[in-house]
């Protein structure tokens, strides 16, 4: 098949879509664009099924490069097309990436940032100016980020953005260059919270009992007031005595008995006999004949059954189905 200049191709696209459609596609051209693919059209008594196929399957392939170059860069691209096409095939492809990575989508800061910092930047704009780079954004999120405007400036921004047809590409530029230099002010000024005793306490929660028991054991002795403060917070195995009694109940509900079991594997009198309050005569029986018969086990896996109990109690707190009172301050009202 010979080989067909961009016009021909564009020509050939615009007939394989129909009248309609094209009518449409043609209306947002250059003038001296639409002269020439009008042109070809002219031109143009017959398409085979092979050129339709041909000029269709590049359309799409390099529709979808130019969305892999916005949304990851120029080298994410090519790996991609390189896996969907193969080597051979997208070469062709590729060969356009090398051009493609040269022109700026207008707005790409916009494509890629945030959309709560999106919203927050454009509320103080022109809703003329909130509409183009809606315009440039894609439309899942100019969609996300409309939600967020008020009633009156959503309806502002929607007339304006059906009422653009074309913008000079200096006011763009213009723009464009105010509202990178604006985020960039705002990226800089929205650092983000981190840290502090709640991630610490977070991270323990997550961690084996050997690793929690060895860092709060060093805390204790280079940070105590820290590690006071992150000891109210954390809920061992050991404070499942403070539970109330309905409370433990439920818990007890969700834990396997293999598992009680074994997480009661060296614990304390205390702990057994708070457990076995909490449970019907026969389940203690067979909890205490299960203990009994129970091999020398790995302390590990001791305090892994632990970790599971306590996890069954973290997720019930958070569903709100029973209460861990944490430090002095955390009381019921």
């Amino acid at each position: 098949m010979a080989e067909m200049d961009g016009f021909k191709k564009a020509a050939i696209l615009m007939i394989s879509l129909g009248t309609e459609t094209s009518s449409q596609v043609m209306k947002h051209l250059p003038a001296d664009v639409i002269q020439k693919v009008s042109y070809e059209i002219a031109n143009t008594d017959v398409v085979s099924p092979e050129e339709k196929d041909q000029v269709l399957n590049d359309f799409v392939n390099t529709a979808q490069a130019r969305q892999y170059v916005l949304d990851g860069g120029i080298d994410y691209a090519k790996n991609v097309l390189k896996q969907a096409l193969g080597p051979q095939k997208a070469k062709e492809v590729i060969d356009l990436l090398t051009q493609i990575q040269y022109r700026k989508r207008p707005f790409n800061i916009a494509r890629k940032a945030d959309e709560q910092q999106l919203v927050n930047l454009l509320l103080d704009e022109h809703p003329q100016t909130i509409a183009l780079v809606l315009c440039y954004i894609q439309p899942d999120k100019a969609a996300r980020v409309l939600s967020e405007f008020p009633k009156e400036l959503q309806v502002d921004v929607a007339e304006r953005i059906g009422m653009i047809s074309s913008t000079s590409p200096k006011i763009i530029h213009r723009i464009e260059k105010v509202m990178e230099s604006k985020f960039s002010t705002l990226i800089e000024n929205d650092s983000e919270k981190v840290g502090g005793v709640k991630a610490l306490v977070d991270i323990l929660n997550s961690a084996s009992r050997s690793t929690e028991k060895s860092i709060l054991g060093d805390l204790e002795k280079t940070q105590p007031t820290l590690a006071g403060e992150v000891k109210a917070s954390l809920f061992t195995f050991e404070d499942i005595v403070t539970l109330d009694k309905m409370d433990v109940q439920k818990v007890l509900r969700d834990v396997a008995n293999d598992v009680l079991a074994l997480a009661l594997k060296g614990s304390n009198d205390d702990i057994k006999n708070f457990i076995y309050e909490n449970l019907s005569n026969r389940a203690v029986d067979n909890l205490k004949e299960e203990l009994e018969f129970m091999g020398p086990t790995r302390l590990s896996a001791v305090e892994e059954a632990q970790q599971e109990i306590v996890g069954v109690i973290r997720k019930l707190d958070e569903a709100g189905e029973i209460y861990i009172g944490r430090g002095e301050e955390d009381a019921v009202v």
